[in-house]
C-alpha cells in the first residue's frame, strides 16, 4: 500500500516540481543576481524598494476588495448553508455561472457598463442627470476585483458552514440567544477556518492583479501587478527587478497569510475553551 501510494504520488510531485518549485527558484536567482555579471547582488530588491507607493495602493485596494466580498460572502454562505440541497445548488450555480465566462470577457462587460459612454451613464443622460465618471478609478478597480474573485470567498465560507451542525444552533437558541448573537457565539467562531480560506484566496489574487486594473483603472490606478508585468517586458535588468519586485510581493503575501493563520489558531483555541 505504501508502495502504490508513492507511485501516485509522482504525477503531483513533477507537477509542483515544473510549475511551482523551478519557478520559484528561478526568481530567486535573478532577483539576486546582476544582469551584466550574474554575480551576487542585492541591487534589484533595493531598486524594488523604490515601488512602494505602487506596492502600498495595490495593498490597500486588495484589503478594501476583500473586505467587501467577506461582507457580501458570509451572510450569503449562511443562508445557503441553512437551505436544502435544491435551493444549494440554484443558489451554487447562479455564484458559479459567471466563472463560466473568459475573465477579460467579464472584465470588459464592466467596460461596457461603466465607461463614460457606457450603460449607466446613458441611463443617467436619458433622465436628464448628470453623468459620472466611473471607470479609470480606483473604485472601479474594486468593484471588478469583488466581481471576479467573489466566488472564491463564498465557496469557503459555504462549504465549512454546512458542516454545522443545526442541533448546534438550535441549542444556543434553546438557551436563550437571538439570531444574532447565534451567529456572534456559534457560527462565526465555527467558521474562522472558513474566513481565513476565503480571505487568503481572495487576498492574493486583488494584490497581484494587473489585467483589471489595465481595463478598468487606467493610467490613474497602476498596481503593482501592473509594474512586474511591465518589468518583465524590459530588455537588460527588467527581468531581474521584476523578479525582485515579484519576490517582495511574494513576502508580503506569506506575511499577511502567516498573521491570518496566527489569528486562526487564537480563535480556535478560544472556541475550544
Amino acid at each position: 500500500m505504501r508502495k502504490s501510494s508513492k507511485i501516485s504520488a509522482v504525477p503531483y510531485v513533477i507537477w509542483i516540481l515544473i510549475f511551482t518549485i523551478i519557478p520559484f527558484l528561478l526568481v530567486i536567482y535573478y532577483a539576486f543576481t546582476d544582469y551584466n555579471t550574474g554575480a551576487f547582488t542585492l541591487n534589484n530588491i533595493i531598486n524594488s524598494s523604490n515601488y512602494l507607493p505602487v506596492l502600498i495602493k495595490s495593498i490597500i485596494l486588495a484589503v478594501i476588495a476583500t473586505v467587501i466580498c467577506l461582507v457580501i460572502a458570509y451572510p450569503l454562505a449562511f443562508i445557503m448553508s441553512r437551505k436544502s440541497e435544491a435551493v444549494q445548488r440554484v443558489f451554487m450555480m447562479t455564484i458559479m455561472l459567471p466563472m463560466w465566462m473568459n475573465f477579460l470577457l467579464r472584465t470588459y462587460a464592466w467596460m461596457t457598463i461603466l465607461e463614460d459612454n457606457g450603460i449607466i451613464n446613458n441611463i443617467l443622460t436619458f433622465f436628464h442627470l448628470p453623468t459620472v465618471q466611473l471607470i479609470n478609478t480606483s473604485g472601479a478597480v474594486v468593484l471588478g476585483m469583488v466581481y471576479n474573485y467573489l466566488p472564491f470567498m463564498v465557496l469557503p465560507l459555504f462549504s465549512i458552514m454546512t458542516k454545522i451542525d443545526k442541533s448546534v444552533i438550535e441549542a444556543a437558541q434553546d438557551l436563550g440567544c437571538n439570531q444574532m448573537a447565534v451567529i456572534r457565539k456559534v457560527v462565526f467562531p465555527l467558521s474562522f477556518p472558513g474566513i481565513a480560506t476565503g480571505i487568503t484566496m481572495t487576498f492574493v489574487p486583488c494584490v497581484s492583479t494587473f489585467i483589471i486594473s489595465r481595463l478598468l483603472g487606467g493610467s490613474d490606478c497602476y498596481l503593482i501587478g501592473d509594474l512586474i508585468e511591465e518589468q518583465f517586458k524590459l530588455k537588460g535588468s527588467g527581468f531581474h527587478v521584476g523578479s525582485a519586485t515579484s519576490l517582495v510581493l511574494m513576502i508580503v503575501v506569506l506575511i499577511s497569510m502567516g498573521i491570518l493563520n496566527q489569528f486562526d489558531s487564537d480563535e480556535m483555541e478560544d472556541s475550544i475553551k
